[in-house]
């Protein structure tokens, strides 16, 4: 069964709609897709976890299933900044900065499937995974994250841009 049928048998099992955009993560491509009422728009690479696929608070494993982007922080900030606990602290021009993990603009993601990636102790949101950027762009397209799925700055800022909250993202290993 292919990733778009999974994703619909999990949006029909939930009785969820699919949003007219969705970005489905492929975890083994370490690739999102913006897919726009249906149809594939274009690739991008991500960086996922180091640490492989799980669900369990504590992991720092990315997770897989249906997810909605809850919340978006940072608009309008520039390319580079930097954030602890959702709040700006700086910019990788600075040098105490330079290494970053959380820069640019954050998309807060909310598991949408309880007991799978919501709730108790598999819960994407509590366990505050980001669709976010890095200062280190170069390790795009290498699973380098603690959870979370890293994005360059030229890729993320549109896609923040574009999606509204509530957009869905399909977390998959392939």
């Amino acid at each position: 069964m292919s990733s778009l049928e999974k994703f619909q048998q999990a949006c029909a099992r939930l009785k969820i709609s699919p949003t007219q955009f969705v970005l489905a993560v492929n975890i083994t491509d370490q690739s999102v897709s913006l897919i726009k009422d249906g149809i594939f728009v274009k690739q991008f690479p991500c960086s996922t976890s180091r640490f492989g696929i799980g669900q369990t608070e504590g992991s720092n494993c990315t997770p897989l299933g249906l997810h909605s982007i809850a919340e978006k922080i940072g608009v309008g900030e520039r390319a580079g900044t930097v954030f602890k606990s959702r709040q700006v602290i700086g910019h990788t021009s600075q040098p105490e900065f330079a290494d970053a993990k959380i820069t640019t603009r954050i998309l807060w993601l909310e598991g949408l499937e309880p007991g799978f990636n919501r709730d108790s102790s598999v819960d994407s949101h509590a366990r505050y995974i980001y669709i976010h950027g890095t200062a280190d762009q170069s390790s795009i397209g290498q699973p380098t994250s603690c959870g979370c799925i890293h994005l360059a700055d030229a890729d993320l800022i549109p896609l923040f841009d574009l999606l509204p909250s509530g957009t869905l993202a399909w977390i998959s290993e392939q």
